[in-house]
């Protein structure tokens, strides 16, 4: 049986201590490469969406750039670390976008990739270094903190250099759809209003989470 080369043990230099709650994630590709867009792996990330949901997650709010994810999501109490449920879906994005570029011979990228791999990485059996190490979370605690975080990741395809759309609705790969017109684009997200009013009426043990954030290695 070949071996998946994506399946190895992350290093974690600093695990966030906290199983649930609602968080913005960031995670870019390696050096800003637009591998996603390049390999029009935006599906990728659907599908590992759908993973989350299966496992009682929810979807709250994403938008999918050409070279990095935002993504809302509210992680239901699990064994698992955020670390390592990041950790796997960055995995599992990787493999599929080096067999994209495979299949389209993109060689000069394969071999940037494959020499950006530490020897530690591939002491573990890395072969190629898709992402950035770390990934940024911030902990959304209020709907006022959360909506900020939404407005920015939804502006960000027609800020700066991107200029992917006119304004934020019409980009296809973001929930800002949804959240402006009450009409979900390609993937169906759940009001972040809702996750926040189900926890405070849960009570505060729910809420008990402290206001820390950083980056993260995952």
């Amino acid at each position: 049986m070949k071996r998946n080369p994506y399946i190895y043990t992350m290093p974690v230099r600093r695990e966030i201590p906290y199983k649930q709650g609602l968080y913005f994630i960031t995670f870019t590709c390696y050096k800003w490469l637009p591998l996603i867009e390049l390999t029009k792996g935006y599906d990728l990330v659907y599908q590992w969406f759908d993973y989350l949901k299966s496992q009682g997650h929810r979807i709250a709010g994403f938008v999918i750039m050409p070279n990095h994810v935002h993504v809302m999501i509210d992680f239901s109490r699990t064994d698992k670390s955020i670390n390592k449920i990041i950790g796997d879906g960055k995995r599992f994005i990787a493999y599929s976008i080096v067999q994209r570029l495979k299949e389209k011979n993109e060689t000069e990228i394969l071999d940037k990739l494959r020499r950006a791999v530490t020897a530690a990485g591939s002491s573990r059996g890395k072969k190629h270094e898709v992402w950035e190490e770390s990934f940024d979370w911030k902990y959304c605690e209020t709907a006022d903190f959360a909506f900020q975080k939404l407005v920015y990741m939804h502006n960000n395809p027609c800020t700066g250099r991107w200029n992917l759309a006119k304004d934020a609705m019409a980009y296809e790969h973001s929930s800002a759809r949804y959240y402006i017109s009450g009409k979900h684009a390609r993937y169906e997200v759940v009001d972040v209003e809702r996750i926040l009013s189900e926890k405070h009426a849960s009570g505060p043990e729910s809420l008990t989470i402290p206001k820390e954030t950083s980056g993260s290695p995952d």
